[in-house]
């Protein structure tokens, strides 16, 4: 079976730039000035309030991969890294690149990417009219996608979600956090001009991702995978 891992980097809009409707609907059950401040910076979280600036994939069989990544002014020349290639582009051609490339594999692996990253390439995927190549929500409980949040709180029996992060230090995994950067720190890295930074933070997230897969498949799903 083939399969592939996939995360996103995403960023929100300027505030200030979004129409006075449009602030006003934000606003509207923001009351003191720390809700207003919360409102504007999760603009990030949303695909009507923020694009994609990163989307990678591995395979977590051949540690093979991509990052396409936006980048502003003179873009980096697509290079290679580890088996990992890195390439350019703004939102609409970094997602037909990213339907290209998942289109032929038989299962998706995710740390929330039913709740967050696939909604959100989906939504993107739309606003720039391109077309799916492969359904990335199917069945919860039996589909070709493994979300690994999902998995790890037992479809909602454990009440608590944990970030990535946390489930990295817990099986002692190197989490992408212990490069100094986070998600809240992508669009100052976006506007400093930082994209490869970013392309590299996002590709930390998958080889995680990976890592965490590993003992999902190992030590927690049942039947667990034959030596």
């Amino acid at each position: 079976m083939s399969r592939i891992i996939f995360d996103i980097e995403t960023v929100g809009k300027d505030f200030e730039s979004l129409d006075s409707r449009t602030q006003d609907y934000l606003l509207r059950w923001a009351e003191t000035e720390e809700e207003v401040k919360d409102v504007k910076e999760s603009l990030s979280f949303y695909p009507l309030t923020g694009e994609i600036v990163a989307i990678g994939f591995l395979n977590p069989d051949t540690n093979r991969g991509a990052v396409y990544f936006q980048a502003h002014g003179d873009p980096p020349l697509p290079f290679e890294e580890d088996g990992i290639r890195f390439e350019t582009g703004n939102e609409k051609e970094i997602l037909e690149r990213f339907w290209d490339a998942v289109k032929s594999y038989d299962q998706f692996v995710t740390f929330n990417g039913r709740g967050f990253d696939c909604p959100f390439i989906l939504v993107r995927s739309a606003v720039h009219k391109i077309r799916p190549t492969r359904d990335l929500m199917p069945n919860r409980y039996n589909g070709p996608h493994i979300d690994l949040l999902d998995q790890l709180t037992f479809y909602g029996a454990s009440r608590r979600k944990f970030s990535l992060d946390m489930w990295c230090r817990t099986f002692g995994i190197k989490s992408p956090k212990e490069g100094g950067i986070t998600g809240y720190e992508v669009k100052n890295l976006f506007m400093a001009g930082r994209h490869v930074d970013i392309a590299r933070y996002c590709l930390g997230d998958l080889r995680a991702t990976k890592e965490l897969f590993y003992y999902w498949e190992n030590y927690i799903k049942f039947p667990p995978v034959k030596p």
